[in-house]
């Protein structure tokens, strides 16, 4: 030990000396605590509503909580059905959709079924209106009526391309059901009878394919995913860091106790989130792997400067002592900046980021106080062998990347910042995609089913709400113009597959009223008339398809809605905006309200919203890291510095995602917060040598660059090792917002070993020596740590 200490030195010192002196208390106390927390785990539940994904100040949130308010709510089952060959007008296909339709009323919450079999075909007898379901008694239909039947569903504009194709290859069955939300089984036990009635039908039906998708199966996939993670990932994760810990650390006892260390870490942060009755979403459900991944750094630094003092000669207890006393600032200080990133989540649109952020960041706060007591405690009870002492040479790969650097700083220096500006230059290439059937890895059932489905119908519904005058309003003649006119418009946008619309059903309504003569399809010119038309339809439809769902209580405003197929956002977006046009400038002034919405509609600004409440958000992470590396660092100058070096790699990962992917979904609004709090590391622990080196040591600027990498390079290596693989290993979870901030993150670590090792030490050499006062020049003695010179040997 150096002959002067910091107070921070003299504090770790204390520290060591009483958890060493108190094992077995430390240790109690560790376990009462990580029990205690953890306990709170029995609160937790899962999410499995795609709403909570946004919060509830979301514009486009509050515009579709409205539009069902007015309507139906819309969860639906959605089941698609393609023969092995042929036309679905078929007896054997179309008694199967006639069977589905009554059992698909059994299923739990279910308020209305709709098919071609139960469709309200309307035609004129004599004076009469009558109305039937399009299909009865399927299996006995003849060959002239299945034409019929065929000729009916493929010319009537609500079911074609909307519950049967336009080939007549595929056909749909809708359900839609209404959940009372009193209990998180409801979704799943409701998937679960939905998919007993699809596997019963194909038992009796046999030579069909059925899958199944709309809003209840995607709610049930975030579930699945979530869970899928949980028991797959988390254990491979564990296996995985074993067998890094103990080839990079070469000690059993070492590894055993980081393995015990971040599992109480990650106990403690689910522990945590169950008092606070977090619903978990799969992205949240990525904290663990989070937590585990970021809590093993803290335990590398510290084992690898005690393992290289013992090498030297130090008593096992001296080791332990001297690795805390090195390494308690720049752990703290880590661990402080990495939590900072992660709460800075908080200012995320959506709350599964919050959670993500505060479940981690309780984590990793729990990592590091474990680092420093539980560890050093473990350590000192178990035992560990000294490894073979190897006399130094002086000519070791760090000590000779550190000669290379300096030699060739300024070359550095220019050449890694160009690189830098030309990634940061790529950043504008890259999208925003978020396609939400494509967030589910192909392993997921729903996604296998919506890309089926996506091959024969639209997925992606945007409504509308479209006002007229007031009560009664819709069956005014002009009203329905208009709507006929933005029907149209609608049926001409690219992408749009169905538009389902009033405006239809009143030109139906208006020619079975004269006789079913082709002549009269067209809207009815009176209003009166309009009302009568409406009022005998409505009284002839049987129960659970009125007319609800399309007109509100008192008339004033009906529903519209065009189905897109599975586009990009950018696509929608020109839909979205191309309808709002239209809008402006041919609508009345009482339709001028009439905004689209839907969950397409809100998944579509989802990436945006997010990113622009991050801004803030990272702003303060920014500035709070600054602050806190300035302190630690005790320069106001160094700290400024140094957070050049912790922004490039965000920024050139970025650039580097932008020209090898392209596009990417929400979850980049995250990465900035998560690899910031994380990427500072390497750079805090690079300074902190620095620093000491110039302070303790007396070391010039280029001497203290190579004390620098010869006393934590290995270190850094090790511990980017670690991050990068599990950050990367979240490329195999089955959601993929969590592959996504995965390899961003891991992309952006890699980076800040490159900078840090490269750019760093040529930006020091440009007078930040002037910036720090040598406290105790003549003093050599002292850190042990400089025996990690070795530590690759």
């Amino acid at each position: 030990m150096p002959k002067t200490m910091t107070a921070i030195d003299e504090f770790a010192v204390k520290l060591a000396n009483f958890v060493i002196a108190r094992r077995w208390l430390v240790i109690l106390a560790t376990l009462l605590i990580t029990v205690s927390v953890a306990s709170g785990g029995r609160f937790l539940s899962f999410s499995n509503n795609y709403r909570d994904f946004f919060s509830e100040f979301n514009p486009e949130l509050q515009a579709f909580e409205d539009f069902q308010n007015t309507y139906t709510k819309n969860d639906n089952f959605f089941f698609t059905i393609v023969p092995a060959k042929g036309d679905v007008f078929n007896t054997q296909t179309l008694a199967l959709v006639e069977d589905l339709t009554r059992g698909a009323w059994q299923i739990p919450f279910s308020i209305r079924v709709d098919s071609p079999s139960n469709f309200q075909h309307t035609y004129a007898e004599d004076d009469d209106l009558i109305v039937e379901d399009l299909v009865k008694g399927a299996e006995s239909l003849s060959a002239e009526a299945l034409a019929a039947k065929s000729e009916i569903a493929l010319t009537e504009p609500l079911l074609k391309n909307q519950l049967v194709t336009a080939d007549g290859r595929a056909i749909a069955v809708n359900v839609v059901v209404q959940y009372p939300e009193l209990s998180q089984n409801e979704v799943p036990d409701t998937v679960a009878y939905a998919r007993g009635l699809r596997d019963e039908m194909l038992a009796k039906y046999p030579g069909h394919e059925i899958r199944m998708t709309g809003v209840s199966m995607l709610n049930n996939a975030f579930l699945e995913a979530g869970m899928a993670d949980t028991t797959q990932m988390i254990p491979l994760m564990y296996l995985l860091l074993m067998v890094l810990m103990a080839v990079m650390v070469r000690s059993v006892s070492g590894t055993v106790v980081t393995l015990l260390m971040i599992a109480f870490a990650s106990l403690i942060g689910m522990g945590a989130a169950g008092f606070a009755r977090v619903g978990l979403t799969p992205i949240a459900l990525s904290a663990p792997t989070i937590i585990l991944t970021l809590a093993i750094a803290d335990a590398v630094h510290i084992l690898i400067t005690m393992r290289n003092a013992m090498r030297d000669g130090m008593s096992k207890r001296d080791a332990i002592i001297e690795a805390v006393r090195v390494n308690f600032l720049a752990v703290m200080v880590t661990s402080l900046t990495t939590a900072i990133g992660f709460l800075a989540l908080n200012f995320s649109d959506a709350p599964p980021f919050w959670h993500l952020g505060n479940i981690s960041a309780v984590g990793i706060v729990a990592a590091w106080a474990m680092s420093v007591t539980f560890l050093p405690a473990m350590m000192s009870l178990l035992p560990m062998r000294a490894p073979k002492p190897k006399a130094k040479t002086g000519s070791n790969f760090m000590g000779s990347l550190a000669d290379f650097v300096v030699r060739y700083n300024k070359p550095l220096f220019y050449g890694v910042g160009a690189v830098a500006i030309f990634l940061v230059a790529a950043m504008p290439r890259i999208e925003f995609n978020d396609q939400w059937t494509e967030y589910f890895a192909p392993s997921i059932e729903f996604r296998q089913d919506a890309d089926f489905s996506n091959d024969y119908f639209g997925f992606y519904p945007v409504e509308f709400s479209v006002q007229s005058t007031g009560p009664g309003g819709v069956n005014e003649p002009e009203f329905l113009e208009k709507l006929e006119e933005f029907t149209v418009f609608l049926r001409t946008q690219p992408n749009v597959t169905h538009v389902y619309s009033l405006a239809d059903i009143m030109k139906r309504l208006n020619r079975n009223m004269h006789g079913d003569e082709a002549g009269w399809y067209r809207l009815p010119d009176d209003r009166e008339l309009s009302a009568q038309y409406l009022l005998l339809y409505e009284l002839s439809l049987p129960y659970g398809l009125d007319l609800n769902d399309r007109v509100n209580i008192d008339k004033s405003a009906t529903r519209v809605t065009a189905t897109l197929s599975n586009i990009s956002t950018t696509e929608t977006k020109t839909f979205l905006d191309a309808s709002r046009t239209w809008i402006a400038e041919n609508a009345p002034d009482y339709m001028q309200t009439t905004v689209p919405t839907s969950a397409q509609v809100m998944f579509t600004y989802v990436a945006e919203r997010n990113v622009s409440s991050m801004i803030a958000g990272n702003i303060v992470a920014v500035i709070a890291i600054g602050l806190v590396m300035m302190l630690a660092l005790k320069s106001f100058k160094i700290g400024a510095l140094s957070m050049i070096p912790n922004a490039m790699p965000i920024l050139a990962a970025f650039g580097t995602w932008a020209l090898l992917v392209g596009t990417v979904g929400f979850s980049v609004a995250a990465v900035a917060s998560v690899s910031l709090g994380i990427v500072v590391d390497d750079t805090v622990h690079f300074l902190a040598k620095y620093v000491r080196g110039i302070r303790e040591k007396g070391y010039d600027r280029a001497g203290a660059i190579r004390y620098a990498f010869e006393t934590v390079g290995y270190a850094l290596v090790v511990n980017t090792v670690v991050l990068v693989i599990g950050f990367a290993y979240l490329a195999t979870s089955h959601f993929k917002m969590n592959a996504d901030l995965g390899l961003l993150t891991a992309l952006a670590i890699s980076f800040a070993l490159i900078f840090d090792f490269l750019f760093l030490p040529a930006l020091l050499l440009r007078g930040s020596g002037k910036w720090i006062e040598k406290t105790n020049k003549n003093d050599t003695t002292g850190d042990t740590d400089d025996a990690q010179t070795h530590a690759a040997q």
